[in-house]
């Protein structure tokens, strides 16, 4: 076995020894050389999801408390990592949160899941079209994928498995509307009878 030339700290080799039930034991079993500077913590998945992810706002359009049903609305999202930090072993840890997948329940048994964050009308790409009247509100959840740097590591790792956040619209009502034709604008004082 080799011997380390440590500018840093040493941490000491690993050894193992295994006990039986009878009191007999096998002989110290030598599991590696050590190593060189202090041992990193791992950050898990579990320890991910216990960080403060906050869910990314859900933005309608159009947002005014009413849709038109048989028209699209259109959902969309901050796609924007979150960064965190944390503590873990003793060590200063630096978090990026990073939005993966977006799951829109439209309230009337329909969901998009896209990794498309959205996108304002006209360039929209995540919409639904309600297609009867009602009174719904939309869940949005977002799955992230995080990776994190442990201070004095410049390193960057990513965590195995995937944290998700929630959050729902306020409730609004799909409507249907008709158009007709009037003699004169409805804005106008005093309102026309035909409006």
């Amino acid at each position: 076995m080799g011997v380390l030339d440590c500018e840093i700290e040493l941490v000491a080799p690993t050894w193992r020894r295994l006990e039986y039930p009878d009191g007999t034991a096998t002989t110290w079993e030598r599991l590696d050389e050590g190593s060189c500077g202090p041992v990193l913590p791992v950050l898990t998945v579990e320890d991910f999801r216990s960080l403060p992810i906050p869910a990314p706002a859900l933005r309608l359009q159009p947002d005014r408390g009413w849709v038109l049903v048989n028209i699209e609305t259109i959902v969309m999202t901050d796609p924007t990592p979150v960064p965190l930090r944390t503590t873990l072993g003793g060590f200063g840890i630096d978090v990026e949160a990073m939005p993966r997948l977006f799951t829109y329940d439209f309230g009337d048994g329909h969901q998009l899941v896209t990794r498309s964050p959205g996108h304002a009308h006209p360039g929209h790409d995540t919409f639904h079209e309600y297609e009867a009247p009602g009174t719904y509100a939309i869940t949005l959840t977002t799955e992230w994928a995080g990776r994190y740097r442990v201070d004095g590591d410049p390193t960057w790792r990513e965590v195995t498995g995937l944290a998700t956040t929630s959050t729902t619209s306020a409730p609004f009502t799909a409507e249907e509307r008709t158009s007709r034709l009037v003699a004169d604008l409805c804005t106008d004082r005093p309102q026309p009878p035909d409006c």
